[in-house]
């Protein structure tokens, strides 16, 4: 991702930002789906500085859910056969709308309120040291909300991100 095109950059690499008060910081905390089953643990939150608020969780896949989907086909992990399936360290990554959770303070779990487990499993995944762009984040979209598949804006375009899926509450 190059951060001429997108105003996006992990909320580590600002610092000059942090969680208004009124917030959780859900960094090392775990994500489940509709149906309790692990996701992962959230290592980074993704914030768009023109809007100043965080937009996406940066979610460190678990292992499970990997080796559930090794027989499955992801942009990030063909290898050069084409039969194998393998994630390299970093391909284990996944955005999720801050808008699609809810965050229990209590417990210090996120749940995805209406994304199952089948669809994380074939969500595709980005390696961390190449980050990613807007044509991921439009996969990863409409991979969790096939329904609302439209037309998006321009790339440089922050109006994508004003939709509920990116509200915070």
């Amino acid at each position: 991702m190059e951060k001429k095109d997108k105003n996006l950059y992990r909320l580590d690499e600002l610092s000059d930002y942090k969680i208004d008060s009124n917030y959780s910081d859900v960094r090392g905390w775990k994500i489940v789906d509709a149906d309790n089953r692990t996701i992962g643990k959230i290592d980074n939150l993704w914030v768009n500085k023109d809007m100043m608020r965080v937009v996406y969780l940066d979610v460190n896949v678990d292992k499970t859910l990997i080796e559930d989907s090794r027989n499955q086909v992801h942009d990030a992990i063909a290898n050069d056969n084409g039969r194998e399936f393998v994630y390299k360290d970093g391909d284990s990554h996944i955005i999720i709308p801050i808008g699609s959770v809810s965050i229990n303070k209590d417990t210090k779990i996120v749940m995805a309120n209406n994304i199952g487990y089948d669809t994380f499993r074939n969500t595709s995944r980005y390696n961390r040291q190449q980050n990613f762009d807007r044509e991921y984040e439009r996969r990863v979209y409409n991979s969790y909300y096939p329904e609302n598949e439209s037309r998006f804006g321009s790339d440089n375009d922050d109006t994508f991100y004003n939709r509920r899926e990116f509200d915070n509450h």
